[in-house]
Order: C-alpha cells, then structure tokens, then sequence
C-alpha cells in the first residue's frame, strides 16, 4: 500500500495502511519532502513563531512540486487545504501556504479556489503528543468543526496539509469531502513524518500511495 522503502521482511507501522481502500478517505498520499532537519525547524517557525516568509518559500514548494508530477495533479478539480482554527494565532500555516502557492501559481494551470474549500469556525483539542486512539479523537472533533463552503460533489480534490503522521486528520477530513460527494480526495503535504521501523536509509523521500 505504501511506496516507502522498508527493509526487508519489514512493516509499515502506519495502521492506515492495513485497511482496504474503500474504509480509507483518501487514495494516496504524497509528499513535497520529509520532515527533519532545516524543514522541520522551518515548519515549526512558521506555525509557531509567525515567520511569514517560510510561507512564501512552503508555497513555491508546493507549486514546484505540482510543476514536476503533472501526472499526479491530472483530473483533480479542487485544492482544498486542511483549515486551521479561524481564530489561530500567530499564523493560520495552512492556509497562507496555499494563499502563497495560488500566487506562485502565475500560468493558472492548477486549480487554487479564490475562496477556501474548508474553513474552522470553532478550535478543538490539540493532539500532538499524544496516544494513537486520542489522535484519532481528536481528528474526528476535527473534521466534525469543519464547513465545507464549496462544491466537491463528483469532483476529484486534492487535500492540502503541513505535516503528515499519523494520518489520523487527513483521514478524517477526506472522509468528511467523500461523504458530501467528492469522487476522489487525493492528499498533498509539504513533510511527511518517517514511520516507525521504516529503514532511514534506504527511505529518501518516498511517496506515499493509499497509506
């Protein structure tokens, strides 16, 4: 299910990837970079500090991306991020990354709505550093605050996140689009957290399919 190099005779730890395809939201996975290093640190200034300028660098990444895997955007109709609180403070992350990626975006080639897909109204619980089952939780208060403010019936919409770890949020969320009608959600992150277990050297920055 998942394109990520393991060593041999090894699992990926993620349980998304045990399910069969129709108990999971999303059909795929992929990933701008890992999250480590110079990445990790950049993503942690921009959520937490406010650093305004790691969202113009994130979203020309992102459309960079899209730029070099045209085969992985065909027949997606919708850019959807996944909303942050509309009351967050220093930085609603997600959605500036996307605002800067819509902007980068000059040729108009990719489908960046002029309005957010998802928005927020109300914060629930944080789940970093916690428990699987209380992540899981808490992506479902998640999804249940979200309002899907655009049309994704029979539309194919590629979900938008930071950071991917545990899944458990992306799930949620592209549960939440498939349930109103969305024919595919397709995820999109700008880092990807390793797997437990995962052989780091044979990794690199693998794509994830279906995990």
């Amino acid at each position: 299910m998942c394109s990520q190099a393991l060593g041999a005779g090894r699992r990926c730890s993620n349980a998304l990837c045990e399910r069969p395809e129709a108990e999971r939201g999303f059909s795929r996975v992929d990933a701008v970079a890992m999250f480590s290093g110079d990445l990790e640190s950049a993503v942690r200034r921009l959520k937490y500090d406010g650093a305004w300028g790691w969202a113009t660098i994130f979203g020309r990444l992102v459309v960079g991306w899209m730029e070099r895997n045209p085969d992985r955007m065909a027949g997606v109709d919708l850019i959807a991020g996944n909303p942050t609180w509309t009351g967050r403070t220093p930085i609603r992350h997600v959605e500036e990354i996307l605002k800067a990626a819509a902007i980068e975006d000059v040729a108009g080639r990719w489908p960046f709505p002029a309005s957010p897909v998802l928005v927020k109204p109300a914060d629930t619980e944080r789940s970093a550093g916690k428990s699987r089952e209380a992540k899981r939780l808490a992506a479902r208060a998640h999804a249940q605050a979200v309002r899907i403010e655009r049309r994704v019936r029979d539309r194919t919409v590629l979900l938008f996140d930071d950071l991917f770890t545990t899944g458990q949020q992306m799930q949620a969320v592209a549960r939440l689009l498939r349930e109103a009608g969305a024919t595919e959600v397709r995820g999109l992150v700008l880092a990807r957290a390793p797997w437990r277990g995962v052989d780091r050297q044979a990794g690199g920055q693998g794509t994830l399919f279906g995990a």
